[in-house]
């Protein structure tokens, strides 16, 4: 019995901090990863890689957790959210802030051990933005722009920690980033936007109305376009504009998905996108290779 409690309650602090559903870590992860290889010319330090990956499964985890905490007089009410643990009443609100505290404290202090001061400084101002999101949905009529500067920070920690500087570009590839997060936290508003309403929840799925479909396809076409220009100021060559491609065309399907604006499609679409940071970081990677090993 005493083993079936430990096993209960470890498995609640897993859907607390969403392990078993690492979506949001790769949506966290691919933008970081585009920072690290751009900023590195190539391969970045494997430790330094391996500190960032760690990072964001951390601080995305913290995230879950204090969002749940911040959402707890929301989350029953809402379909998709009513079993999570926190709204179930399973874990109780001091357990999640407990566990959103040390799992932030963690990732602060591998930033602060082994990386420079202005990744540290830069660190400290994402965990900021990252602590406010969940109350953005209160007063913000778009939070989804809110949520986006904190999914692309790790873009300009990227290149602190390997340049010690932060240069146009970075900044350039962190707003793009913003208009990917734009467009699939609005899908993943889609799916809620009726119960949404009815509590009175702020979000770009209310605020777009019947434009939502044509606002998501809007800010993945600045999206990629931006990443498109940024390509041809960098003098990138075919494999970055062969991954843009590919994620311009699950884009493509992405619309299919979210026409008829049902909740299944919406979702679907959202847990796509990761594909579409994996194709864009694989034309990265595959650009920044050295070329006497590629073909052509």
């Amino acid at each position: 019995m005493k083993l079936a409690a430990v096993t209960a309650r470890l498995d609640a602090y897993e859907r607390l901090i969403r392990l078993d559903k690492p979506v949001g870590i790769l949506l966290l992860l691919w933008p970081t990863f585009w920072g690290l290889w751009i900023a590195a010319k190539g391969v970045p330090v494997p430790l330094v890689a391996w500190i960032f990956f760690m990072g964001t499964v951390l601080m995305r985890s913290a995230g879950c957790a204090i969002n749940d905490w911040a959402d707890r007089s929301f989350d029953p009410h809402v379909a998709r959210t009513r079993e999570r643990p926190l709204a179930a009443g399973t874990i109780h609100p001091e357990e999640a802030v407990l566990v959103a505290a040390t799992l932030a404290l963690a990732a602060f202090m591998m930033v602060v051990w082994s990386m420079n001061l202005l990744t540290v400084a830069l660190a400290v101002v994402a965990a900021v933005i990252a602590l406010v999101y969940p109350f953005t949905k209160r007063f913000l009529a778009i939070p989804q722009a809110w949520l986006g500067m904190c999914f692309g920070f790790g873009i300009p920690m990227a290149f602190a920690a390997l340049t010690d500087d932060v240069p146009p570009l970075a900044w350039l590839l962190w707003l793009a980033n913003v208009f990917w997060v734009l467009a699939y936290d609005t899908e993943y508003a889609m799916v809620d936007r009726e119960d949404d309403l009815r509590i009175g929840i702020k979000t770009s799925a209310i605020l777009f109305g019947r434009a939502d479909v044509a606002a998501v396809m809007a800010c993945y076409a600045v999206f990629l376009g931006a990443m498109a220009g940024i390509g041809a100021w960098q003098g990138y060559g075919p494999y970055y504009y062969a991954g843009l491609a590919a994620a311009a065309a699950l884009a493509g399907f992405h619309y299919r998905l979210i026409r008829d604006r049902s909740r299944e499609g919406c979702f679907r679409a959202f847990r796509h996108n990761h594909w579409i940071g994996m194709a864009v970081f694989a034309g990265v990677l595959l650009d920044h290779l050295p070329k006497d090993i590629l073909p052509g």
